[in-house]
């Protein structure tokens, strides 16, 4: 069974007629949920577009133009090209303080291409798609980012609104390039979003990061006349990956190890001078990571000399775990316990449980309700953010929202179908509103910033932030 939705353009203001029966809220909240009412249709147009680009990591070329001119049209300052990267942006309005910025992403992951259908069917195979729902992030933010502009234009508001587009969240993690350019040094508080399958203030940490390529250089040669002339740099990538396989049972539960081999030879009947492996470290915070890192670059070492080839070892780059906010998270909580859960239809929630069947999960339907403040931090679920090291710089409130069947495959076709339909969109105008309406908070209330600074600090410590990530350019050449 397949099931296809085409209400992207009628969505009503769903969660209107439930929060006028919550008590009040100020009148520059008021003017927040209806500026992204107004813009309802705009804001889903924008990201279907964007959908529809299907681009990956730094070369997001049409993504990011796609919300300059927006940002432009809006009346917002903008600055593209920035941090060396040509799909970074940065749009501003306002002047002074406070400096309340808002990021977007906007990059999709290769070879996920898929129809807005309830079954696997990509649209170009092969193709990339929007399997973390970046097209939503980026365009609710945006949303955000010009209710807020309307209310200081106004004089509802005083201070400045940033909206930054960030690229290359999946690979490379582009918001590096941007904390060493100081885009983010005047920001009193930043506000972060992402899609999900729950609804959430998010209070939750994440995991640290490290990208690393592996190269081994040997001596080609006849694989069958005279491969004892040959030093393969392809049996140094084999026994490089056995040695990282061999070592998970050595690391402790919260450490993963990923690779990706993109070069091990050419043909069958040449031994390969050349071979190239990414790795990917991950733990539940930066220093155990760092120990991991070491020891697999190490083993690198091995592998060449058992093989008899070189090597080189080169650092991409590397992320740290996010530093939660729990004030933010606190006063973000208010906000969607207002605005009330997300009303589903029911095509959406039929449309919901066959994604679940085809992926082999619980026909439950979609997680409507706005769960509580988490009392405790847990340990972080796997996944990991170029937002950890933008929160050491700055206080960072974050935000879930479900656009996607609970227990839905993440990083896969179910969530590409979502994101470029009613569900997806109900989420991103969800998160605008909840967005908006925090941004209002923070602008209105000092004392609220001073506390969310405050928090910032004593969680940060002494610690200096470092960014993980090698001298000059980014790597715009391992894109392709």
């Amino acid at each position: 069974m397949r099931i296809i939705i085409f209400t992207g353009l009628l969505i009503l203001p769903f969660t209107w007629a439930y929060a006028q029966k919550k008590g009040k809220i100020g009148k520059n909240q008021k003017a927040v949920i209806a500026s992204i009412d107004s813009d309802q249709e705009a804001l889903i147009a924008l990201s279907d577009k964007i959908w529809s680009f299907e681009e990956v990591a730094f070369r997001e070329d049409r993504s990011a133009k796609a919300l300059a001119d927006y940002a432009a049209s809006r009346g917002f300052q903008v600055k593209t090209g920035v941090a060396e990267m040509p799909t970074a942006l940065v749009a501003e309005f306002g002047s002074g303080k406070p400096v309340i910025g808002i990021m977007g992403e906007y990059d999709a992951l290769p070879g996920l291409s898929q129809k807005t259908v309830s079954e696997k069917d990509p649209v170009h195979p092969g193709a990339p798609g929007h399997g973390c729902g970046h097209n939503l992030f980026g365009t609710a933010s945006l949303g955000a980012a010009v209710a807020i502009k309307e209310l200081i234009e106004r004089g509802d508001l005083k201070g400045t609104v940033r909206f930054y587009g960030t690229p290359a969240e999946e690979k490379f993690f582009g918001k590096l390039w941007m904390i060493r350019a100081g885009l983010f040094d005047d920001v009193d508080v930043m506000m972060d979003w992402h899609p999900g399958a729950k609804t959430e203030a998010h209070v939750q940490s994440s995991l640290a990061l490290v990208d690393f390529m592996v190269e081994f250089y040997g001596q080609a040669a006849h694989g069958a006349s005279d491969p004892w002339n040959g030093r393969s740099a392809g049996d140094a990538l084999e026994l490089y990956t056995n040695g990282i396989n061999y070592l998970r049972e050595h690391v402790r539960p919260s450490v993963r190890m990923h690779y990706h081999i993109q070069d091990a030879g050419k043909v069958v009947n040449v031994v390969p001078d050349y071979a190239r492996i990414m790795v990917r470290v991950r733990d539940s915070d930066r220093e155990g990571m760092q120990l991991v890192w070491k020891r697999v670059e190490e083993m690198a070492e091995g592998a060449a000399i058992m093989a008899n080839v070189d090597y080189q070892v080169s650092l991409i780059s590397g992320i740290h775990e996010v530093l939660v906010n729990r004030t933010g998270g606190a006063q973000m909580q208010k906000n969607l316990e207002y605005l009330g859960p997300i009303i589903y239809t029911a095509e959406e929630v039929e449309f919901a449980r066959q994604i679940q069947k085809a992926t082999g999960k619980e026909e439950v339907g979609l997680d409507a309700s706005i769960n509580p403040l988490r009392a405790t931090e847990e340990h972080p679920s796997g996944g990991s953010t170029d937002v950890g090291d933008v929160s050491f710089v700055v206080p960072t409130v974050r935000l879930s929202v479900t656009t996607a069947p609970a227990d839905t495959p993440w990083h896969s076709w179910a969530v590409v179908a979502c994101s470029g339909m009613s569900i997806g969109h109900k989420g991103l105008l969800y998160a605008a509103k909840t967005l908006g309406m925090t941004m209002v908070d923070l602008f209105e209330d000092e004392k609220l910033r001073q506390e969310v600074r405050e928090e910032f600090l004593e969680r940060k410590g002494d610690y200096v932030y470092q960014g993980m990530l090698p001298e000059g350019p980014p790597p715009l050449e391992y894109a392709d």
